[in-house]
């Protein structure tokens, strides 16, 4: 983080390491709960170990990084040469990570402008991305944080869970929309839907779900220039297949990345999560 203006984001937005490195962009991992252990995102823990410890209905819980860690990110970010930091973070409707970030901002030793992207996976990927590319061009600390809201409010995504239980374990959707999705053996499609998530559709079957993901990342795609991110928890030939669909589909493909969630994600979607990101530039 030499760059005038660091970025930091946490480690939900699920950006490829060797990406992180090249833009200098600084992930604060959360942690996930298995059990009575504690594991960071990203580092103790994998998306396999994960899903494993879910299909044997262990318990798990995820907290965010406290503000501490977030201070001496900063601290360190200032060391390094950094005037100013753009801090990004995964909705606050879903995750305390925010505020511990805006509690840490008030004494770091630079200023740092914390933003509430509302998204989360490479949805608030694109927006870390979009805060670096204008660094890169010699941008002000005001432009970046302009770029990444501007990113965020332009993205959206979508996404497939084969069931509701988890999410409403974990009280990101409601009670009673998972109650009735159950009753009636549905298979839901949620979005993103002002840092919420959101129950956008109910369908049939999971083949007619996923054609119906796929249709609703084309729509919303166009003609680009636009960046796709097909994520997944335990389903990689299911994203794979996906991913190509939406390379033949979409004429204008900046960017594709196929992943799987990490676990602070995928402890409240499940195995065999599918999601798209569509994020035009």
């Amino acid at each position: 983080m030499s760059r005038h203006v660091a970025i930091v984001t946490d480690s939900t937005a699920y950006l490829p390491s060797r990406t992180r490195e090249r833009h200098a962009i600084t992930a604060v991992p959360l942690t996930v709960v298995i059990g009575d252990q504690a594991l960071l995102e990203g580092a103790e823990i994998s998306a396999g170990a994960l899903a494993e410890a879910l299909q044997k209905r262990r318990s798990v819980t995820t907290s965010r990084p406290s503000p501490e860690v977030f201070a001496e990110t900063y601290r360190k970010a200032a060391e390094a040469g950094a005037r100013g930091i753009v801090s990004l973070h995964l909705s606050a409707e879903v995750s305390g990570t925010y505020d511990a970030a805006v509690l840490a901002a008030k004494d770091a030793p630079v200023p740092v402008r914390v933003v509430d992207t509302r998204m989360m996976g490479m949805a608030l990927g694109f927006c870390a991305l979009a805060a670096a590319e204008v660094v890169e061009a010699g941008g002000s600390l005001d432009e970046a944080v302009a770029a990444a809201e501007k990113r965020a409010g332009d993205t959206s995504a979508y996404f497939y869970v084969d069931t509701l239980d988890y999410l409403r374990r974990g009280g990101r959707i409601g009670t009673a929309q998972a109650l009735l999705g159950s009753a009636l053996a549905v298979k839901p499609l949620l979005e993103l839907d002002g840092g919420r998530i959101e129950l956008r559709e109910k369908v049939r079957t999971a083949s007619k779900a996923i054609a119906r993901l796929e249709e609703l990342a084309v729509e919303q795609a166009g003609s680009g220039p636009v960046d796709l991110a097909v994520h997944h928890l335990a389903a990689p030939e299911r994203a794979e297949a996906l991913a190509e669909r939406l390379r033949e589909r979409v004429p204008g493909i900046a960017e594709l990345h196929v992943s799987e969630v990490g676990a602070v994600i995928g402890a409240h979607t499940g195995p065999g999560l599918l999601a798209v990101v569509v994020s035009p530039r």
